[in-house]
């Protein structure tokens, strides 16, 4: 049984694929690893250089660009995780999705590794995520985007009160960045998930295409009775969008997530009113395309 099992989606971002697997190559400490790469039919030649230059990698070759959580829960189910309740018993103690826009230094996984194992009531962890700026990738650490929560950042409250225990819940800004924290999630470029966890909890929800997927898996997760923490002593270098850019395909799929999200854990517990104004809401801010999913929901849970 490996450690740690490592998935990274792909798609046209071959050369930041190539830097990261390197990086991770290079990983030291004490610990086994396998890597698996899902390449959602990019068109710049990833795969073949992830056949030539890594060939200890496993390389699944998609036909589709499948979105996201679908190629990650194709490479989880070649280690081994098949759902919940449905995992093998020679798959990885610990599952990790990794964007191929991050750079791991050598000590990252194995002290990441080292911080779940004291604490077995984590199911999910992340470390620090620093852009090339050298400023915080306020994804890392979030609070659910509870209908209230959403208010608060989307109505600018958020900036007015970064502090604020209250205002400041959805990227968790009242918190010193190099502080251990409990939070709601991390982010799916590196979100590492314990075995028994994902046992309980199930795959990624295919109901997504890019966004969304990790605060949901994070929100299962936690129902099942794990903590998802925030370790800022580690720090993975994060280029951020490298695939998808500011794309309208980005951002249409990036509220179709939210909404997804509302209408699977919010819905029910929304008073009617108050789910109008959040349908119009998410309307305005999603565009006409979003109207589709409004009728027919691609998740009905």
């Amino acid at each position: 049984m490996h450690d740690l099992g490592i998935v990274i989606v792909n798609w046209n971002t071959r050369d930041l694929l190539k830097r990261c697997l390197q990086t991770v190559i290079a990983s030291e400490g004490d610990f086994s690893c396998r890597v698996v790469v899902v390449d959602n039919a990019s068109d710049d030649d990833s795969a073949a250089m992830v056949g030539r230059d890594f060939p200890s990698v496993d390389l699944i070759e998609n036909r589709d660009n499948v979105g996201y959580p679908r190629g990650n829960n194709i490479g989880l189910r070649r280690l081994g995780y098949r759902g919940a309740r449905d995992v093998d018993e020679a798959a990885p103690r610990y599952a990790l999705l990794l964007n191929p826009d991050t750079e791991v230094p050598p000590d990252a996984l194995y002290q990441m590794i080292q911080f779940m194992d004291s604490r077995p009531d984590i199911g999910v962890a992340g470390p620090k995520l620093i852009l090339k700026d050298g400023s915080l990738d306020l994804a890392c650490r979030r609070g659910f985007p509870t209908p209230l929560v959403s208010f608060y950042h989307y109505s600018g409250l958020a900036k007015l009160f970064p502090r604020s225990r209250r205002f400041g819940r959805y990227n968790m800004t009242f918190a010193d960045e190099d502080q251990d924290l409990e939070v709601d999630s991390v982010v799916g470029a590196y979100m590492q998930v314990r075995k028994t966890a994902i046992e309980r909890a199930g795959l990624l929800d295919e109901a997504f295409f890019m966004y969304g997927e990790d605060l949901d898996w994070a929100y299962r997760v936690k129902q099942a009775g794990y903590k998802v923490w925030y370790h800022p002593a580690v720090i993975i270098h994060h280029v951020k969008r490298a695939a998808s850019g500011k794309s309208p395909k980005a951002q249409f799929e990036f509220w179709r997530a939210m909404l997804i999200f509302y209408r699977k854990h919010f819905r029910r517990r929304t008073i009617y009113p108050v789910h109008l104004m959040i349908l119009m809401a998410l309307l305005f801010k999603g565009g006409p395309g979003l109207w589709q999913e409004i009728r027919n929901p691609s998740h009905t849970a």
